[in-house]
């Protein structure tokens, strides 16, 4: 009962009450050897993304020029520290996400957000594909102001070609960065560990016109 899933976000009240203590991940990336956590070089930005399954998304974004880094984890909820099997009940509010640390003057994270709105359905709710549930929900969680500015804008922008190609409405989340909880270490870079595994993103084939 403790891992059914569910299609509604829990309460403060309702949602499982996680622990203290992080999971522990190995610090460097499985594909280009960067560090996935502390301090990172001065040029660096940190944005987080959620479209679905985790794995494609993060390998999505480490392939392109100008990403330090990625890690996968679970953000957009109330329990601390959550697993993955408590993140996948629904029960803990959170969704999967990567967080990309890049360099802007190298890659403009105007480029970011057009990749993610291209590479999925943002219209789906809490789902994502054949994927449902809370933790495949859509979701934008940006790290500045200009940041929050730009992912509310590009958003309007995306809609007028969804509108154009007769989608419904964007249900994405757009919020301000509260709480990034790492997975667990086989999840980092699973596709670069796993090259046969599958996680496809289901993009829409339409394009997010954006200055980049």
């Amino acid at each position: 009962m403790l891992f059914r899933k569910s299609d509604s976000l829990p309460t403060a009240a309702t949602a499982l009450p996680g622990r203290e203590q992080a999971v522990r991940i190995n610090n460097r990336h499985f594909v280009n050897g960067q560090p996935l956590l502390g301090d990172m070089p001065a040029d660096v930005e940190t944005a987080v993304f959620a479209l679905g399954c985790f794995w494609g998304a993060e390998r999505l974004f480490w392939r392109q020029e100008g990403v330090y880094s990625t890690a996968v984890g679970y953000s957009g909820g109330i329990t601390p520290n959550p697993s993955y099997e408590e993140v996948c009940s629904g029960r803990t509010g959170h969704t999967e996400v990567v967080i990309v640390f890049f360099r802007p003057a190298v890659i403009a994270y105007a480029r970011l957000l057009q990749l993610f709105w291209e590479a999925h359905d943002p219209t789906q709710g809490m789902r994502q594909g054949n994927d449902h549930g809370t933790q495949y929900r859509s979701a934008l969680y940006t790290t500045t102001p200009e940041q929050f500015a730009l992912a509310a804008a590009s958003r309007v922008g995306f809609q007028q070609s969804l509108n154009a190609g007769g989608y419904g409405e964007i249900t994405t989340e757009i919020k301000i960065l509260e709480c990034f909880y790492y997975a667990e270490d086989y999840h980092q870079q699973y596709l670069g560990k796993n090259p046969g595994g599958y996680c496809a993103l289901h993009g829409l084939g339409l394009t997010c016109a954006l200055q980049v």
